[in-house]
């Protein structure tokens, strides 16, 4: 019986590691283009915003409440909320995919112009975690989709994943949007 478990762990362990592999490479590929990218400061997309900063935080912003979404609608799905007893509709996992979705794609404008506009930067120290988080949430993200298609992986795998990219989106939320709102004088809109 040994015998037929160890391939079938080492095939998880395996896929595990691929992830993981991913999600590094993702992360390590985004920081690399940005170093050697230095950008200019110049805005390349503010759509109605009046400013590079504004359109990032607000996008930020947006897709930061999505995450409250996806970790609630997740927390149902598992069944974890508190309060909520048994099968959850089939419109909460709807619910998710799409805000998921959602909130990824508010998200490119703004790694758009942290990549090519500003560059991979490290001081001061607020710019050096905005930097890393979110380069790493963009690893993360990559390993959590992997992860939804792989079959054998431990059950644990995607919500801690998941855990994963909706703290490095905090992470990235505090270090730059809130940073801009408590600032005096910057332009709000």
């Amino acid at each position: 019986m040994a015998a037929t478990q160890a391939p079938a762990t080492t095939r998880w362990q395996w896929a595990l590691a691929g992830v993981t592999a991913l999600g590094l490479a993702v992360a390590a590929a985004l920081a690399a283009y940005a170093e050697a990218h230095p950008g200019d400061g110049q805005a390349l997309l503010t759509l109605w915003f009046s400013g590079m900063l504004q359109m990032k935080a607000w996008f930020t912003t947006a897709a930061l409440v999505l995450v409250v979404v996806q970790v609630l609608s997740a927390l149902a799905m598992w069944g974890r909320l508190p309060g909520v007893r048994g099968e959850p509709p089939a419109s909460v996992a709807l619910l998710h995919r799409w805000s998921g979705a959602v909130a990824f794609v508010l998200t490119l404008p703004v790694a758009f112009q942290c990549v090519w506009s500003l560059g991979f930067e490290d001081e001061p120290a607020r710019v050096l975690v905005h930097s890393v988080a979110g380069c790493l949430f963009y690893g993360a993200f990559a390993a959590k989709m992997l992860a939804l298609r792989l079959p054998r992986l431990p059950s644990a795998v995607v919500p801690v994943l998941g855990a994963l990219v909706a703290t490095l989106l905090v992470v990235v939320w505090f270090s730059s949007a809130f940073w801009f709102f408590t600032q005096p004088g910057f332009a709000r809109v």
